[in-house]
């Protein structure tokens, strides 16, 4: 059996290509909507692409199965648990089967079994895989969303992002029983490869090994010594404590990921823009995406453009800030275009209209920049109390230590709250070191509040300087 981890840094996302050698098929499992990375790798291998499956509904990238399945017409295998909520739609056209648990399939001499394994979504299986050229005993477990390195998938998504209120501790219950009576029942030899790695936003506590074991879990995930003593009510609460924000954009995935998408046909490539054709596109609500550094975005940009940096965190952010109904245009380095436009089709913004390489040639007028403030600025406007002190940090970093009186909102849900912000007074923005909080002003910036002023050093600078700090939660009012 051919075997290969086919791993996405912006997202933490790991997909599966396995191939049998003797019959040159091969399935992938849980495919990034770029599919020609999975084209070219069975080309190299000497395979073809004749089964794709998928754990689940995603909801932190847009699936590629539809994508490939077209490039190459083979079957989907996909779940048939789950209620109606969670049925697949958009599938005609398509060759499809769809799996309930314990259903199996072939491809070649592989064997593939499906293995409900509900909590982080009620229709989600596993795939329990035996290398048949050699022995009908299983060898991997693909887990996707269900079983990370260390962890499990996070029960609370359809709380936290699709706002389906009652879900979470019922999706938590889910997942103690398919840890009980799915994953700790097979043998500790079992290999376990996951859907996401460290970084990903659909655990709390992943780690960056790219595969683990079912019995080093059984021994050493945090989860085990409840499952060890029976302890249901302590894993429901340890599962649900501490969950990272989810990503606003993660509602629109689920969608698309159930009823179809735009088949794309391969990646897109966005043209550079003239001066004129720019212009013409920003007057026609088009949004600059600047994607250089917050150094140079503070320095100098174009009004209304949204700043985040290029990186392994564009996707994330893009999708957290960057609207899904108008054309996008980025501001980046030509060798950088691709990878961008990759990372944003992979969470459906596919309208990227073209490019600017610099500001110098294109800006018109003057340029706007980030009104900075000291620390010392800061604690007398602080002190004063005519001044908001807005913490963009995450929720746990926030209740670990903060400005007294600061009001936290995520920076990637600055936008779903300017109504809590005023527009009379300084809002003072900070995060750790300034990083965030340059993209979140950039989002403020773009929607009129000409009173943000960005914290030099963050809450960093802060507390180096001698400066209050107190640890909790506060209700405050802006």
């Amino acid at each position: 059996m051919v075997f290969r981890q086919i791993y996405e840094e912006g997202l933490a996302q790991m997909s599966y290509l396995l191939g049998c050698a003797a019959t040159g098929e091969a399935l992938v499992v849980d495919p990034k909507r770029d599919v020609d990375t999975y084209l070219e790798l069975a080309e190299s291998l000497g395979l073809r692409i004749t089964a794709i499956a998928e754990t689940h509904i995603h909801a932190d990238y847009l699936s590629g199965a539809r994508e490939l399945a077209k490039a190459t017409g083979a079957t989907l295998y996909l779940s048939d648990e789950g209620d109606e909520n969670w049925k697949y739609k958009g599938l005609e056209g398509f060759s499809f089967v769809l799996l309930k648990d314990g259903d199996e399939f072939r491809v070649g001499n592989i064997r593939v079994k499906a293995v409900h394994t509900p909590g982080h979504t009620p229709e989600h299986l596993s795939f329990l895989v035996a290398d048949g050229a050699v022995t009908e005993e299983p060898l991997l477990f693909l887990t996707g969303d269900f079983a990370f390195v260390g962890d499990v998938g996070r029960p609370d998504l359809l709380e936290e992002a699709a706002g389906i209120k009652g879900t979470a501790i019922p999706g938590a219950r889910r997942m103690f029983k398919s840890l009980k009576e799915k994953f700790l029942t097979l043998p500790d030899h079992v290999q376990v490869w996951p859907g996401h790695g460290a970084g990903s936003a659909c655990g709390k506590a992943l780690g960056a090994l790219p595969a683990t074991t079912v019995g080093y879990e059984r021994r050493h995930a945090w989860w085990a010594e409840y499952l060890e003593r029976g302890d249901e009510e302590g894993f429901v609460r340890a599962l649900l404590e501490g969950q990272p924000e989810a990503p606003t954009y993660f509602k629109e995935m689920k969608r698309l990921n159930r009823d179809g998408m735009p088949i794309l046909g391969g990646i897109p490539h966005p043209g550079r823009l003239t001066k004129a054709q720019f212009d013409r596109l920003l007057a026609q609500g088009a949004v600059l995406v600047d994607t250089r550094d917050k150094f140079a975005f503070a320095g100098g940009h174009i009004p209304g453009s949204i700043n985040i940096p290029a990186g392994k965190n564009f996707s994330t952010w893009a999708g957290w800030l960057l609207p899904y109904d108008r054309p996008l245009i980025l501001l980046a380095h030509p060798s950088e275009v691709e990878a961008l436009t990759r990372a944003l089709i992979r969470i459906g913004l596919d309208e990227v209209v073209g490019y600017i390489p610099k500001l110098e040639g294109y800006a018109e007028g003057e340029l706007e920049i980030v009104p900075q403030i000291s620390v010392k600025e800061a604690k007398e406007l602080w002190e004063s109390g005519r001044a908001l002190i807005l913490d963009v940090r995450a929720r746990d970093e926030y209740r670990a230590g903060h400005i007294p009186g600061a009001l936290n909102i995520h920076a990637g849900r600055v936008l779903a709250h300017l109504d809590r912000l005023p527009k009379d007074r300084p809002v003072i923005v900070h995060c750790v070191g300034g990083d965030r909080s340059s993209t979140a002003i950039s989002a403020l910036l773009a929607h009129g509040f000409t009173n943000a002023l960005n914290l030099t050093g963050g809450i960093k600078a802060w507390m180096e300087a001698g400066y209050p700090v107190v640890k909790g939660e506060e209700l405050v009012e802006a």
